[in-house]
């Protein structure tokens, strides 16, 4: 949470309580907390000691060591709201069962009209694919644009994007803005519109295939023979291009491999590989999550957590999500977790000791549970 983002539950009766230097390092002081009516608690251990609902950026799943540290504070009938990655962290999200907590996951935000202002998933993605192009260019030994000096003409960058989602679109317009020739392509062919809007290229490959897209406007996971035929014909593309920027992901499922060593050393030396895709195993070969691997001259960055490298401005857009979400929970002063409402039910973790989202409960391997009623 934020400060100004408060200003979103003044009329929803809801009194804020903040550990102490929590948005410091963002560049929100308490002082600024303080301006908009919240209290500094004394300590970590009070918050969650009083707080009814609790607001983290990642908590357990997501944050597997403080969040497990924080397992211990939770009570039951007390109220979660973050990054959790329950789809994969499914262990942790029983434990979070175990505690009577309530835990709603910000990544399980439908992908529908009225939760559009709650996407933090979105607001990341955005955050993300403007950093990676930054990345990309300082690590590129060639310059973006193209300049016309006194010592000659410098060639403007090529610039490749896989995947046309809120990150690859992100991608192209910062690609494109800093000067670079850009192209972009996404299993989804609807996108070609809107990676052309940017003004970039959209590559066609001629993969016959269903319905790329999957549930909430995702990309589908695809098997593997379709993704062996991508990767062959992608290859001519990467030696094209200096800087690859890759951002396929399925939500719950490990990246999809779409670049092979083999492909890499295809590409021009000293070209660039920024994988987005680096904490869920990598959409390249070489990818080491959270390190820089040089391979035949071009060099592979796996970053985490991108969003956290521009502090401000991710806490800004992550808390306007989180303050919005809560508005829609608030019911006459209280939180009401109403599971006919679709926001509510798909972003419903654990609820009354036991873990109830109908995804989660398949990677456990139980049997989903009885529809719950108003509450």
């Amino acid at each position: 949470m934020v400060p100004r983002a408060m200003e979103l539950l003044a009329k929803s009766g809801v009194e804020f309580l903040v550990e102490p230097g929590a948005g410091a390092a963002a560049g929100f002081p308490d002082s600024e907390y303080q301006e908009k009516g919240a209290r500094i608690a004394r300590d970590r251990a009070e918050v969650f000691g009083t707080a009814q609902v609790i607001v983290q950026v990642r908590a357990l799943g997501a944050n597997p060591e403080a969040g497990r540290a924080d397992l211990s504070l939770l009570r039951r009938g007390q109220t979660v709201i973050g990054f959790g990655e329950p789809l994969t962290a499914v262990q942790e999200a029983t434990a979070l069962a175990e505690t009577g907590a309530t835990v709603l996951a910000m990544e399980l935000m439908p992908r529908i009209t009225r939760a559009q202002s709650m996407d933090a998933l979105s607001s990341m993605a955005t955050i993300a694919g403007y950093k990676a192009v930054l990345l990309a260019a300082n690590t590129l030994p060639r310059m973006f644009p193209m300049l016309m000096t006194a010592a000659g003409t410098v060639a403007p960058a090529r610039v490749f994007v896989l995947g046309a989602g809120v990150a690859g679109l992100q991608a192209i317009a910062t690609a494109r803005r800093l000067g670079a020739v850009v192209s972009g392509y996404d299993v989804r062919t609807a996108v070609r519109e809107q990676v052309e809007s940017l003004g970039a290229k959209f590559i066609v490959l001629q993969l016959e295939t269903a319905s790329a897209e999957g549930k909430g406007g995702y990309a589908a996971a695809m098997d593997e023979e379709f993704y062996r035929r991508q990767r062959a014909m992608m290859t001519e593309v990467l030696r094209q291009n200096e800087v690859v920027i890759t951002t396929a992901a399925v939500p719950g499922k490990k990246a999809p491999v779409l670049i092979t060593a083999e492909m890499v050393r295809g590409m021009p030396a000293g070209s660039v590989v920024v994988d987005l895709a680096a904490e869920r195993g990598g959409n390249c070969e070489l990818t080491r999550p959270g390190e820089t691997v040089v391979d035949v001259g071009v060099t592979i960055l796996g970053p985490l957590n991108l969003p956290a490298s521009i502090p401000y401005h991710a806490s800004q857009m992550y808390a306007r999500n989180v303050a919005t979400f809560l508005k829609h929970l608030i019911r006459n002063g209280a939180l009401a977790i109403d599971t006919q409402d679709e926001i509510t039910r798909e972003t419903l973790v654990t609820h009354a000791g036991e873990v109830v989202q109908p995804r989660v409960r398949e990677a456990l391997g139980v049997q989903p549970a009885l529809s719950n009623q108003r509450s």
